[in-house]
């Protein structure tokens, strides 16, 4: 078998192992505050969220073709690029998921993207606009997570709260909250998935030669069954400081959460933008947590989180660029 075939096939398998890395590092985005409000137990919401991730990455592509052809275009693909920013990544997540950080797969992977093209050629080939919608959407979707719940919280308040006993209010929302999350996993397969369609198609342009203006079918079921299957691994340690570690939660909390991140990663998705499910939650959480008072919230754990955040893209960038080198050292 020639020498770029079995490349081929070692990035594909890299890929799905992002996959399959993203869905257990990222379960806790979905199913954290539904765990720590006991609506669900892990069992059930691991369940669920592996289904729901599933059925979410068969949704569309256009996150795919973000990655795809937005970041690098597809006439400078090559193994050795691909395969330096799936190795950079899957360093990144697992040293994350190690420590406890609800850092971003996402990010991890687009600017270790970034990070290996300009090893490969230079600055020249990065597309500033593609880079640009991305840290849009790294900037953006953090505030409105943070936003959106207090607004929420606000008019269930007014709307419904005032008038309902607290054991009602546990009780109706206990029920809400299950689909609050159902909401969650779907939107975060839809976004999060994407991303490693996008950059299997990105190794298939390099192999073959050609450019793809559509993901191939056989990559979208392939990392669609490979994030619902590290999915349902799950990932306790991120879930612990996501659903425990951040704010006290109550049933209402956890719905009011879900759903206003879940709304904008979904919203996300439809317009082709990558955003950080880690995020866009981690900030919603937080947000949530004003609402019962400041000092409510953790912030030295918050804290810990934001700097994860901050540290992602400068990190990947360099190890993207350093696994490039060294790939191309040995060969």
């Amino acid at each position: 078998m020639e020498a770029a075939l079995l490349g081929l096939i070692a990035i594909v398998t890299l890929a799905l192992i992002f996959d399959f890395i993203n869905g257990f590092h990222d379960t806790a985005n979905a199913i954290a505050t539904s765990v720590a409000t006991r609506v669900l137990t892990p069992q059930q919401a691991i369940a669920m969220a592996a289904v729901l991730n599933v059925v979410g990455a068969l949704t569309g592509t256009a996150v795919a073709k973000t990655i795809s052809s937005d970041i690098v275009p597809q006439q400078y693909a090559t193994l050795e690029l691909v395969g330096a920013a799936l190795v950079s990544a899957v360093i990144w997540n697992l040293f994350t998921w190690w420590k406890g950080l609800p850092s971003s797969s996402s990010h991890a992977l687009i600017f270790s993207l970034v990070g290996a093209g300009v090893a490969s050629g230079g600055w020249g080939i990065i597309i500033p606009d593609g880079v640009i919608k991305t840290l849009k959407g790294l900037v953006y979707s953090p505030i409105l997570g943070f936003i959106a719940p207090i607004i929420l919280m606000a008019l269930l308040s007014w709307l419904v709260l005032r008038w309902m006993k607290p054991a009602a209010v546990t009780r109706n929302f206990r029920v809400l909250q299950i689909l609050s999350a159902a909401f969650m996993a779907y939107s975060h397969g839809r976004n999060d998935a994407q991303k490693t369609m996008g950059i299997v198609t990105f190794a298939l342009s390099a192999y073959f030669g050609t450019q793809y203006d559509h993901v191939p079918l056989w990559v979208i079921y392939a990392c669609a069954t490979a994030m619902g299957l590290g999915t349902a691994i799950g990932g306790w340690r991120i879930i612990k400081t996501m659903g425990f570690k951040v704010v006290d939660l109550k049933p209402v909390d956890g719905f009011v959460a879900e759903t206003s991140a879940a709304l904008i990663i979904d919203g996300a998705s439809s317009l082709g933008i990558p955003v950080s499910t880690t995020h866009t939650m981690s900030s919603a959480i937080m947000g949530v947590g004003t609402t019962k008072g400041f000092k409510k919230v953790k912030w030295q754990v918050a804290g810990k989180i934001v700097q994860a955040w901050i540290f992602t893209i400068p990190t990947c960038l360099v190890l993207g660029w350093i696994v490039y080198r060294l790939i191309d050292l040995f060969n």
